[in-house]
């Protein structure tokens, strides 16, 4: 069974984290693995680009405020993920798995559907 990766998840809290707060972070703190990551780039309404330095790859897209087409150059495949208010829903087309989660000031909470549980991290 696949599963959404570490580094997928990670790079969507970061942007929904930028989405809602536009705390313009240049990195992001993982709970799970205790220790923070480099990625960056622009955000806006309707363009995202960003790098993620430890998996050396692209995460680019674009929307109209409310919903996003963003592909993964890393994982060579798309995620899509819609925002209302400050909360998120998604698709990752790698691992064919929904999400959905929330932005609370600077701190994202993931909802991973296939493992039932909530991965946490700061931007």
């Amino acid at each position: 069974m696949i599963k959404i990766k570490t580094h997928t998840r990670r790079a969507v809290a970061y942007i929904a984290g930028q989405i809602i707060s536009q705390s313009g972070a240049t990195s992001i703190y993982d709970y799970l693995e205790g220790r923070y990551f480099s990625i960056g780039g622009d955000v806006s309404s309707i363009n995202i680009s960003v790098y993620d330095y430890e998996m050396r790859c692209h995460i680019s897209g674009s929307g109209d405020g409310a919903n996003y087409s963003l592909y993964h150059f890393g994982n060579r495949k798309h995620i899509s993920i819609s925002f209302s208010e400050a909360n998120f829903t998604g698709y990752d087309y790698d691992s064919s798995k929904h999400f959905s989660g929330n932005v609370n000031s600077n701190s994202i909470a993931i909802y991973d559907h296939d493992e039932s549980k909530y991965f946490n991290y700061s931007v």
